[in-house]
């Protein structure tokens, strides 16, 4: 972003219980239009990995923690709606694992990395529309990644989280308009 756009001193260095690991499809890594990025900015135990590139494995080194549970978020057809009920059954704390690229790249993500094949896959509930009008997403009930992380945060972590992380989701929207302007930081 522009300097005059940029909305870094706004991140909410949120420190989380849970880990957030992003297998980012290597022809996202120069898109502006990337929300894991931000994701990485505003979360202190969120890491990104590169996958995708030719002859170059995907690195899965130190993913698997004994003291955590590991959950790949993606809507596959076996993903079990994240819920607090959901939560009771597979205590945390957790490491999310979230696929990131087009919905194409994503899916081939959860399929060709194998140490994520026996995981348990978990799916956001029904919710509001994606405020994300940069991109186009395939289906009205899709969202970025920043947005499905900040959703599935806010059941594990609580309805703070999700509101802090999509206030500075709003900033990033806004400051990426056509027009380029800066919104105004809100009243406190």
């Amino acid at each position: 972003m522009r300097p005059a756009c940029c909305i870094c001193a706004r991140s909410p260095d949120l420190d989380t219980a849970t880990r957030v690991v992003i297998f980012m499809h290597c022809r996202e890594e120069s898109l502006a239009s990337n929300t894991a990025r931000l994701a990485r900015r505003a979360l202190r135990r969120c890491e990104i990995r590169v996958r995708g590139a030719k002859d170059v494995p995907t690195d899965v080194s130190d993913l698997f923690d004994p003291g955590r549970r590991a959950l790949v978020l993606f809507p596959t057809a076996d993903a079990r709606p994240l819920s607090h009920e959901l939560m009771g059954e597979l205590p945390g704390p957790y490491t999310l694992i979230v696929p990131d690229g087009s919905w194409r790249q994503a899916s081939r993500c959860v399929r060709r990395i194998a140490e994520l094949s026996g995981l348990p896959r978990i799916k956001l509930p029904p919710g509001p529309p994606s405020e994300y009008r940069i991109r186009k997403e395939p289906t009205l009930e899709s969202l970025c990644t920043f947005e499905a992380i900040a959703r599935a945060l806010g059941v594990i972590e609580g309805g703070a989280v999700r509101e802090r992380l999509e206030t500075f989701f709003r900033l990033k929207v806004e400051a990426t308009r056509p027009q380029g302007t800066m919104p105004r930081a809100p009243a406190p």
